[in-house]
């Protein structure tokens, strides 16, 4: 079966990335609500004397504090009409988000397929700022110089589990691929959710040649991806019999106290499920490499680390020698909970955290190094970061090597 998902192609045709100036933010200087159409936004919206087009605004901060707004933007010649050269103008509609952006904030304008545009602000050297620029295929720069790029088919970014983080991140969910999956699922699992553990040795089960031993960063990151598709293609089908039989209230009108309850739920189960299969699969890892390992072993104060090796006997044992101890967390998105892991074990100085999330910021990365945390993340994931930033990074690879090493010794 062909799992393969779509390319970033598919949803936007270019984007065009800047740092925000005063004049283009709303601020008591400056009420001006435009942009001015510089040739970079020329080539994205053309020479049209005017057009309106509908827009969705966006505001992203470090933490899931973000936003959105629906409005438009309007491209204008300001000239028309006149015997001087042209000169054009990108207005936008004020609203929540326009209000909250400031000078220095990064904003993304990209082009959807279906003629829509979506306006993006980002915090500038932020994580979400990186992500963007890692998505839509800029070169990494200091300063976010006004650029356009075409989103081609040739150049695209596949939509694999790390791109999607990033789309979630813009409210958006693109098609699953056309791959019939739904009938082995519902009948090994019935039109209910299985537990975490159940589902991931059922995505693990259907990628036979996916060797553990021969590739753990790569077996990662494809067990991840598989848990997702088959996750949200039963979710899909759940989700939509639950709709189907509605949300009535009692006589009164519908119940949205239980829509609204449902639909917290799914988010709920989505993102608790994510940080589970997580764990799953590391274990699974764990365990095919022979390394001993403790799952959620007790520390201090009652702490709970995800994973320790060799285990918690020798952790508590004060004459095993503390430099052949390894703690690991792993966080499917780290966000501003990485701090968690510095307490969760008091005879580890040096600890490891293993995450998914792509783009971490320099700022977060340069403070983890600080504070004696090594990020640890699938080969596949390197990419996404800066260059500076990958000479540090781990991948799981590496951290299986040290561990091994030091159950060695």
């Amino acid at each position: 079966m062909d799992y393969r998902r779509g390319i970033l192609s598919d949803l936007f045709v270019a984007v065009v990335a800047k740092k925000l100036t005063l004049v283009e933010t709303i601020t008591p200087k400056s009420n001006q609500h435009e942009i001015q159409g510089t040739r970079p936004l020329r080539r994205m919206f053309g020479d049209d004397d005017r057009k309106q087009i509908p827009a969705k605004f966006v505001w992203l901060g470090e933490e899931q504090d973000g936003f959105t707004e629906d409005g438009f933007v309007s491209w204008s010649n300001v000239r028309k009409g006149k015997p001087r050269a042209p000169e054009y103008h990108l207005y936008y509609s004020g609203n929540s988000v326009t209000e909250a952006m400031k000078p220095g904030d990064g904003m993304f304008l990209a082009l959807r397929r279906d003629g829509s545009a979506m306006m993006i602000i980002a915090p500038a050297e932020s994580t979400i700022q990186n992500q963007l620029v890692w998505l839509f295929g800029l070169d990494h720069q200091p300063d976010l110089q006004l650029t356009f790029h075409e989103i081609s088919a040739a150049d695209s970014a596949q939509l694999d589990f790390a791109a999607r983080y990033v789309l979630d991140e813009l409210g958006i969910e693109p098609a699953e691929p056309e791959v019939d999956v739904l009938d082995p699922l519902i009948a090994k699992f019935g039109s209910k959710f299985p537990t975490t553990r159940i589902f991931s040795e059922f995505a693990r089960f259907s990628l036979p040649d996916v060797s553990a031993l021969d590739d753990p960063d790569a077996a990662l990151f494809a067990w991840m991806e598989r848990e997702e598709l088959l996750f949200r293609r039963l979710e899909r089908h759940i989700v939509a019999d639950r709709i189907s039989a509605g949300f009535a209230g009692d006589g009164s009108g519908a119940d949205v106290d239980g829509f609204l309850s449902f639909s917290l739920s799914v988010q709920q189960r989505r993102k608790s499920r994510v940080g589970h299969a997580l764990e799953n699969h590391l274990e699974a890892l764990f365990t095919a490499h022979g390394v001993r390992y403790a799952r959620g072993a007790e520390t201090e104060n009652r702490n709970k680390p995800d994973f320790m090796f060799p285990g918690q006997g020798e952790y508590r044992d004060a004459t095993f020698a503390p430099e052949r101890l390894t703690m690991l967390g792993a966080k499917s998105t780290c966000k501003d909970r990485w701090r968690q892991v510095l307490s969760e074990a008091h005879r580890i100085p040096n600890k490891h955290l293993l995450t998914l999330e792509p783009g971490i910021s320099e700022n977060q990365t340069d403070e983890m190094q600080a504070k004696q945390l090594q990020l640890v993340l699938p080969a596949r994931l390197h990419e996404t970061y800066r260059e500076k930033q990958q000479a540090w990074l781990f991948t799981v690879q590496d951290f299986l090597a040290l561990v091994k090493e030091r159950q060695r010794s």
